[in-house]
């Protein structure tokens, strides 16, 4: 299988009051009450760091993502952030996994054939073109967008863009949202027909039904524990046999935070601030400002009130470590017992390629770079082999990063 070293860039420096003092972390939140210019620079630096530490240290690819106007993670433009790691991953075997640019946020989303296609050509055909819906919150309040297109624009920026990848004519796109006259990207991505696509998701039918109609593979990313995602996993599996597809594990990707110490107890003294700074803090947001009315369909609207997927913010609050780790919201614990519950996740919920989060919440530089070290060295060779004696091919990786095995440096 597959593991690649996922980073949201959060603010790690929060006052210890701040969730009382701000109604928010996201949209709402002033930053220069909360925020150190120079420490930002530091962070962005920090984190190119630590992914490019990830990709010497054996993890199979690093991921980028794009969040806006909140301390949770500020990675707003992952393409600066995966230009910057594919040149300097050059002569690699390590995947650019850009997780993503979201295309209805640039209009046209023309720019995003064009900015992946560049990835592609820069990191010489490594790239894994992330198609994210986005956020209901950062698409209405950060763009002022009205919430009811959102899936619309999604579906039309996607025929757009893979189109432009794939035609070897100019050509002319008529749509509802987006008309351009002349389509003719310079450069083309080096991968043919185009870079694999994984879809974000969470746990929403609708993008069940893209994935499975256009053979991607689907990455469910929840913060909110592998044990309570089963039932939500189970039913993008029922969708893909119903779809006449495989239940290749490669179909799946799943995200997790994860931090391994010398011993359990000891994990909880490195890693548990961290882990409820990330819950209390970075995850404080009032229901309201998360899904703006008309941003679900009607089918993902009436299955996130039907099966309840996530406790309300409200619990959160009341969570602490314990309960967090015991609840696999994170996965934290000696080298021994960590790749234990991850081989249970994994095989559980049948995922191909695994985003493993080393930083999260208030997790110091220095303690991420002992993560990443502890995780390639003791975690990642025990987790490769998981699927190796089913003969599943993995077509949603790069060829260019295809290899037998990669080590730990």
């Amino acid at each position: 299988m597959k593991i690649a070293c996922f980073h949201l860039m959060p603010y790690r420096d929060l006052e210890p009051d701040f969730e009382k003092k701000h109604k928010s972390a996201w949209f709402t939140l002033p930053f220069d009450a909360v925020a150190d210019r120079h420490k930002v620079s530091q962070y962005y630096n920090w984190t190119l760091d630590e992914l490019e530490f990830a990709a010497k240290s054996g993890f199979d690819g690093v991921c980028t993502n794009e969040h806006h106007q909140n301390a949770y993670g500020f990675m707003v433009n992952p393409n600066m952030m995966g230009a910057a790691l594919a040149r300097a991953t050059r002569g690699t075997k390590t995947a650019i996994i850009q997780m993503g640019e979201t295309a209805v946020f640039l209009n046209p989303p023309i720019r995003v054939a064009e900015e992946y296609a560049m990835l592609d050509a820069i990191s010489e055909g490594r790239l894994v073109a992330g198609f994210p819906v986005g956020l209901g919150g950062d698409f209405s309040y950060s763009y002022g967008m009205a919430p009811i297109e959102q899936r619309q624009r999604y579906n039309e920026a996607h025929d757009l863009i893979t189109r432009a990848w794939t035609s070897s004519e100019q050509f002319a796109f008529n749509g509802k949202f987006y008309q351009l006259p002349m389509v003719n990207i310079w450069p083309k991505p080096v991968q043919r027909p185009h870079p694999p696509i994984w879809v974000p998701g969470n746990a929403s039918p609708s993008t069940w039904d893209f994935v499975t109609k256009n053979d991607y593979s689907y990455c469910y990313l929840t913060y909110f524990g592998a044990k309570g995602a089963e039932h939500m996993v189970n039913g993008y599996w029922e969708k893909v046999e119903e779809a006449g597809r495989d239940r290749n594990p490669y179909r799946m990707g799943f995200l997790i935070p994860v931090g391994v110490s010398d011993t359990d107890e000891k994990a909880a003294q490195e890693y548990g601030p961290a882990a409820e700074y990330f819950y209390h803090k970075g995850l404080h947001l009032p229901e309201q400002l998360l899904l703006p009315p008309g941003h679900m369909t009607h089918a993902s609207l009436t299955h996130l009130l039907t099966k309840r997927p996530f406790p309300p913010y409200d619990e959160l609050k009341k969570m602490n470590y314990a309960t967090f780790n015991d609840r696999d919201f994170v996965v934290c614990g000696s080298a021994r017992t960590v790749t234990e519950r991850l081989i249970n996740i994994v095989k559980t919920l049948r995922v191909g390629h695994l985003m493993i989060l080393p930083q999260f919440g208030s997790l110091s530089h220095q303690k991420t770079m002992e993560n990443i070290e502890r995780i390639s060295k003791s975690v990642l060779p025990h987790l490769r082999p998981i699927w190796e004696n089913e003969g599943w091919e993995d077509r949603w990786w790069p060829e260019a990063c295809k290899a037998e095995q990669r080590a730990a440096a």
